[in-house]
């Protein structure tokens, strides 16, 4: 059985999406009806088979087309890529018409990450907090108490978190988690972001009554922070049930479920990535990172 390459399959397909038959594909294309009726079959064996009718407005052509602008940065999303093919062409193509071309052959949507907005001073602070702790070992990170809120549908504080909460937060369940791990203040190191909460007077004084060590995180930096992808997986796991949570005090079983079943060596890698993490942003000289 011949093979094809991904470029060769790649139109074969965007010709079968734009409505030619198979036959038609074949004369086109040189390629066996065989072959033809394979890369169907492997890519797309729902899509309906020529019956006549409508021909589609984006030709083979022009979906491939499309693939480029992406692939080159020319064009963030469906919407982008039709405005552009349709400016060329004099002609209307919806994002959706496009939309479903693409996915005949593998594109899929995908919500874009969202990544705080990085000024240049954001970008000096990341750099200079890279520098400072690029010499910390595994022993250093493994010190750290790491710290953030997330949301999660129907579940969560009442209203909004203030400073007078956050102390009694820090009071009780940062202290009861020490207790529990048998730790001392002095063994941990705590991580906080830059949320006014976190760095009100009630807090600091909280912070400095108690002599904890807290560290000077740079604002701007989930990427930084491991516990963001601990939310990530937390998150992927509610998905997971086949029925949504008929209200806020079974969301919050199942989130209590959920968290402690998260294997420790999940816990284990993401702090393991913090040396990975510190040289991604020198790299980037403060600026983004794949995290």
């Amino acid at each position: 059985m011949k093979k094809i390459s991904a470029a060769q399959s790649t139109l074969i397909l965007s010709l079968l999406h734009s409505g030619l038959s198979e036959a038609k594909i074949q004369k086109k294309t040189g390629h066996s009806l065989s072959t033809i009726s394979r890369v169907r079959s492997k890519h797309c064996p729902d899509l309906p088979r020529q019956k006549g009718g409508r021909p589609s407005k984006l030709s083979p052509s022009q979906v491939i087309y499309a693939t480029r602008l992406f692939h080159r940065g020319k064009a963030e999303n469906a919407v982008q890529a039709a405005k552009i093919i349709s400016n060329m062409n004099s002609q209307t193509i919806s994002a959706t018409t496009l939309r479903r071309k693409l996915k005949g052959f593998g594109w899929k949507a995908v919500v874009k990450k969202k990544r705080p907005q990085l000024k240049p001073r954001h970008r000096q602070a990341r750099l200079q907090f890279a520098e400072r702790y690029k010499e910390w070992t595994m022993e250093d990170w493994k010190r750290v108490v790491w710290s953030d809120e997330t949301k999660i549908n129907r579940l969560g504080i009442e209203g909004k978190m203030d400073g007078e909460l956050y102390e009694l937060i820090l009071g009780d369940e940062l202290m009861d988690s020490l207790e529990y791990w048998d730790k001392d203040i002095g063994d941990i190191v705590f991580q906080q972001d830059n949320d006014p909460k976190h760095t009100c007077k009630r807090a600091k004084k909280w912070f400095k009554d108690q002599e904890m060590g807290v560290l000077s995180w740079p604002a701007q930096s989930p990427d930084l922070n491991p516990i963001e992808h601990l939310w990530y997986y937390l998150k992927q796991r509610l998905r997971e049930y086949e029925e949504p949570a008929g209200g806020v005090e079974e969301l919050w079983r199942r989130t209590e479920v959920e968290w402690e079943k998260i294997p420790k060596e999940v816990c284990q890698k993401l702090i393991e990535s913090m040396p990975r993490r510190i040289a991604a942003v020198i790299r980037a000289k403060g600026g983004y990172t794949k995290y």
